[in-house]
């Protein structure tokens, strides 16, 4: 990802914010909201764009565009900077490809330790029964 591309790429709209805030919520548009559209990107190569698509999928769009939103501050700097933290973040993250699980096999002491305690159990069950005449 390059990022200095990506930030390029970004679009921002202030917006009136609601809750808290007193007469300055309706006078003041502290509330930003961040569009970014993975498909005209070119920070992005083609495999990652596939990549961002299946990761992101719940968070598009019907014009596959990204919308994220931040109105924790009353200053609109500041919700700005949030903003693209929150957006580097997310793309970080949804570009990790994980690693592939190896399944392991079962340590022979794990195996020895139920079978001992079975024998235990079969043991204790015996000792309980009536002796035979």
């Amino acid at each position: 990802m390059k990022t200095d591309i990506v930030l390029k790429e970004l679009l921002f709209k202030a917006v009136r914010s609601s809750g808290a805030g007193g007469q300055n919520v309706n006078k003041v548009a502290s509330k930003v909201v961040l569009t970014f559209s993975i498909q005209k990107s070119e920070a992005f190569t083609d495999e990652e764009k596939n990549h961002l698509y299946t990761k992101l999928s719940s968070r598009l769009t019907t014009e596959k565009l990204l919308i994220i939103t931040c109105d924790e501050d009353r200053s609109q700097l500041k919700n700005k900077t949030i903003i693209i933290k929150r957006f580097l973040v997310l793309m970080q993250n949804a570009l990790l490809i994980p690693k592939k699980r190896k399944p392991t096999k079962t340590p022979r002491a794990a195996i020895e330790k139920r079978i001992k305690a079975k024998r235990n159990l079969t043991e204790i069950k015996q000792n309980r029964r009536k002796p035979m005449q």
